[in-house]
């Protein structure tokens, strides 16, 4: 009987150790249970902090941006003011260098889309401009890029869906792209759309883009911004050192009046668009760059300058045009 005993109660003392070493395991996987989660929610917070303080750096580097926005518009309405000629010595034509604000930096610059090629005049009272084509057609050749892409870029406009031969493109081109869509047939909102038109690469792209704008109404070209490429596509036979030299000759002054431009030897008697010809300009594209803190912002907004009134934002995008 007492051996039983023994027996029984040793069973019984190495029950309870077993017993208690399980509590207490458990107990420690509760206690890291626990900390592993007062650690992912202490994490958590400290990225929500950041992530806000990013955010509230990043709305202010935006205001900062709208606030040089607004400072564009004045320049140029004061401008207006001053005299119908637009040309690149004047104020709004000049770069901002960075000013440092509180806590933050801002620059800018303002451009005259009229020393561009406006693509949507290509397209006028619903049918396709054949000297607007010629000219974007000059301004490929000047860019040492196939001119017969034009075609293609004015069937993106078009109304109809008739494909110009050879070179044009509708519907039944896009839709056997991967992913298919359909041709614009309408004005377009950005010159980014000729990345959709047949013909046109991301490096084609890339080398048209600083010449071309697209702009919401029929406009001229302002002379005494364009570049050489514009210019080039404005004048039959104008080479690359004939543009450069009117450009020379324009000086920062610009022309005083376009007849000046069609007298100009190089010039003389291969205009055939003198109408569309401008020595002022109405839309203008302010690029803003602000940063503050962490936050950094860069703002695109296109602006139309009336005749009289006030100056106004057509459309704004941020990070690109």
């Amino acid at each position: 009987y007492l051996n039983t005993s023994r027996v029984v109660l040793h069973s019984c003392s190495r029950l309870s150790r077993h017993e208690g070493g399980i509590a207490l395991v458990t107990a420690l996987l509760v206690v890291s249970l626990a900390t592993v989660a007062v650690v992912a929610t202490a994490s958590r917070h400290q990225l929500d902090i950041a992530r806000t303080a990013n955010a509230l750096d990043t709305d202010q580097a935006y205001l900062y941006a709208l606030g040089a926005e607004s400072w564009a518009a004045e320049i140029l309405a004061r401008d207006r003011q001053r005299g119908d000629i637009d040309s690149l010595n004047e104020a709004w034509a000049q770069v901002i260098a960075p000013i440092t604000l509180d806590e933050g930096v801002l620059s800018g610059s303002i451009e005259d889309m009229q020393g561009r090629f406006n693509l949507n005049n290509l397209v006028e009272d619903d049918q396709i401009s054949e000297p607007d084509l010629v000219q974007l057609r000059r301004l490929l050749e000047a860019l040492e890029l196939n001119p017969e892409v034009a075609d293609a870029a004015a069937d993106w406009i078009d109304l109809d869906r008739n494909v110009r031969i050879p070179d044009g493109a509708e519907d039944d081109d896009y839709l056997l792209q991967r992913p298919p869509y359909r041709t614009g047939n309408t004005p377009m909102a950005s010159p980014s759309e000729l990345r959709l038109v047949k013909g046109f690469s991301q490096a084609t792209y890339e080398r048209v883009a600083p010449f071309v704008t697209a702009l919401p109404v029929r406009t001229g070209t302002n002379l005494n911004t364009a570049s050489a490429p514009v210019l080039m596509s404005l004048v039959d036979g104008l080479s690359q050192s004939d543009a450069e030299t009117l450009i020379s000759d324009r000086g920062l002054q610009g022309f005083s009046d376009v007849q000046e431009f069609l007298d100009h030897p190089l010039v003389s008697g291969k205009v055939s668009q003198a109408d569309d010809l401008k020595l002022s300009s109405s839309y203008f594209q302010v690029t803003s760059v602000a940063q503050f803190g962490r936050g950094r912002t860069r703002l695109v907004s296109l602006l139309y300058r009336p005749a009289e009134g006030r100056t106004g934002v057509i459309k704004r995008g941020v990070g690109g045009e």
